[in-house]
């Protein structure tokens, strides 16, 4: 049985940091995908980041230069570190595991129960 539990959300100022850890039972094949999503209230859940098979790395583009995940394949924990964070970033974060679909997609099949973050100007 597959299980993400992600930790690390908060309250910030703008401009401050936070790294999100996800931590994956049961979800060790290759050809996988793992990544971080979020959803504002209000909002349809976003994709921001994820890790698509052998390493490469996809953003949203509000994302790129200020997050930067990562993955501890020894620990099985999938990272999300967030610099400069703004107001707008403020959402529910939810850590996703799936399967390759293409070269730049994934099919998501499992989720985390999410971590909450707040961002005040």
């Amino acid at each position: 049985q597959v299980q993400l539990v992600e930790s690390g959300g908060g309250s910030v100022q703008a401009g401050g940091s936070l790294r999100l850890a996800c931590a994956a039972s049961g979800y060790t094949g290759r050809g996988y995908c793992m990544g971080w999503f979020r959803q504002a209230p209000g909002k349809e859940r976003e994709a921001v980041a994820f890790i698509h098979r052998y390493g490469t790395t996809i953003y949203k583009d509000s994302a790129k230069g200020r997050f930067t995940i990562s993955k501890d394949n020894a620990k099985n924990t999938l990272y999300l570190q967030m610099n400069n964070l703004e107001p707008e970033d403020a959402a529910m974060y939810y850590c996703a595991a799936g399967s390759v679909v293409t070269t730049v997609t994934c099919s998501w099949a499992y989720w985390g129960q999410g971590t909450q973050v707040t961002v005040s100007s």
